[in-house]
């Protein structure tokens, strides 16, 4: 099984302008263009692909399942499913309108629509307020952040258009139709990660399904060498194993490896875990 890792669009080593933008909607679009990409590699099988996200990649990527046909597995890490329910049902016309959007609606928003440009942590959220709010989010994005060579940068703006239809994993779950398991921290500090919101979300999934709890909050199973990132993985690659690497419906092994898209973990500027916390 091979994994194909990058950084999202306006981030790291990716192309994209502006740098240091978080559009959830061109986020989404990355992975179809991952998974796009992974399914002409020779030696690899475009049948077997699976996406796997963390923290707001994790809700992005039930969005991608639900509205891409290829995928055939979803893993998430302590997802983003927002702080409340939304106000609205996941109907059929709901997830139409966010399903044209994600191909080809118009994603690039207006300034009404900007939070920032503004620092992605901060330990002082009176003098110094950032996207990410929990003094967890400072400790690992510095730890981790702040190492010689990662290229990180402490600063980016996010952008949710108001002009689309909306940007809701949550309202997606019901039309995820594919393996999924979510790894979720009773305990997360992350506003929009909140586990209530996630369980109903997960409730919602009408396919095969696995709800996985994890010490540590929102970022402990980040943190390597750790039990928790030991079980995070073992769990996690255990599953994929049993999605991807299994005999097809005829009975004989696929040609070619399966593959996993997903953005690069955020280890360098990454997205800056491509996630703030509104």
């Amino acid at each position: 099984m091979s994994a194909l890792l990058y950084d999202h669009r306006n981030f790291g080593i990716s192309g994209g302008e502006p740098r240091q933008e978080i559009n959830p909607w061109v986020q989404c679009r990355g992975y179809r263009d991952a998974v796009t990409f992974a399914s002409t590699l020779e030696g690899h099988d475009p049948t077997r692909i699976g996406v796997w996200g963390d923290s707001y990649s994790g809700g992005e990527v039930f969005l991608v399942a639900a509205c891409d046909s290829r995928i055939r597995v979803v893993v998430a890490q302590c997802p983003v499913f927002g702080a409340d329910r939304p106000d609205v049902e996941p109907t059929l016309d709901v997830f139409e309108a966010i399903s044209a959007t994600f191909e080809s609606g118009d994603v690039s928003g207006g300034p009404e629509d900007e939070i920032g440009p503004m620092p992605v942590v901060s330990p002082d959220q009176l003098g110094t307020p950032s996207l990410l709010k929990p003094i967890q989010a400072f400790r690992w994005f510095t730890d981790y952040g702040g190492r010689h060579g990662s290229g990180w940068q402490n600063h980016a703006t996010r952008i949710v258009p108001s002009n689309t239809a909306p940007y809701s994993p949550y309202l997606c779950a019901p039309y995820v139709n594919v393996p999924s398991l979510m790894m979720v921290a009773p305990a997360d500090e992350m506003l929009h990660a909140n586990p209530d919101v996630t369980r109903e979300a997960f409730d919602l999934l009408p396919g095969e399904k696995v709800w996985h709890d994890i010490d540590g909050g929102h970022f402990g199973l980040l943190y390597h060498p750790s039990d928790l990132f030991d079980e995070a993985s073992t769990v996690q690659a255990d599953y994929l194993a049993r999605h991807l690497l299994h005999r097809d419906a005829e009975g004989a092994r696929s040609s070619g490896e399966p593959s996993l898209a997903r953005r690069a973990g955020p280890l360098s500027d990454r997205s800056a875990h491509g996630e703030p916390d509104p």
